[in-house]
């Protein structure tokens, strides 16, 4: 179910109310909306830049509460729980850009070997999950314009699950595919 535009702005909004009310630049949003679509178990994945970097990203692959509670928690993890950045400021806040990825379900990829991988996959379509034993890692769809050369992708997306980069040649992960809606802010 695709969201209206009316609908991915409210999604917005939320996601930067959220951020704010936490540094004390407004108030707390509803705990939960007056839309039904937006009361609905999907995943989401909140993305922030700065000046075109990413600044914090995080999310679920599965449904874990409504969309709009999944934005609201997934906006402040992004800005102040992943650990890869230190926690979003006041001051730089208003140079932070949000966009939200609503992840349609996933779906396992059946291929035979490496080659075959690299021929199913739909770059900039495609987002991938990659699994070996305990290992996990995604990319969001977006992550191809940074890597758009699958081998690189792919390399990349095990290096994140803590594999060696060709883990994905020499080991037969299991992957599987999903697509997203993304929404962003204007710039």
């Amino acid at each position: 179910m695709e969201l209206t535009a009316e609908q991915g702005k409210t999604l917005l909004r939320l996601a930067r109310q959220t951020i704010a009310s936490r540094l004390g630049l407004g108030d707390m949003p509803k705990s939960q909306s007056e839309d039904p679509d937006l009361e609905e178990r999907r995943a989401a994945f909140v993305t922030l830049r700065k000046q075109g970097q990413l600044r914090g990203c995080i999310g679920n692959l599965e449904p874990v509460g409504t969309l709009w509670q999944g934005v609201r928690d997934n906006a402040l993890n992004a800005a102040f729980n992943d650990y890869r950045f230190a926690p979003v400021r006041a001051e730089e806040f208003d140079d932070i850009h949000i966009d939200i990825s609503i992840l349609g379900p996933s779906i396992p990829l059946d291929y035979s070997d490496a080659d075959d991988l690299l021929a199913k996959l739909h770059p900039g379509l495609d987002g991938v999950i990659l699994t070996i034993g305990s290992a996990r890692a995604t990319f969001l769809p977006q992550v191809w314009q940074q890597l758009p050369q699958p081998e690189d992708f792919l390399g990349n997306l095990c290096r994140k699950a803590g594999l060696k980069d060709t883990a994905w040649r020499d080991s037969h992960p299991v992957i599987r595919i999903y697509r997203v809606q993304c929404l962003e802010e204007e710039r």
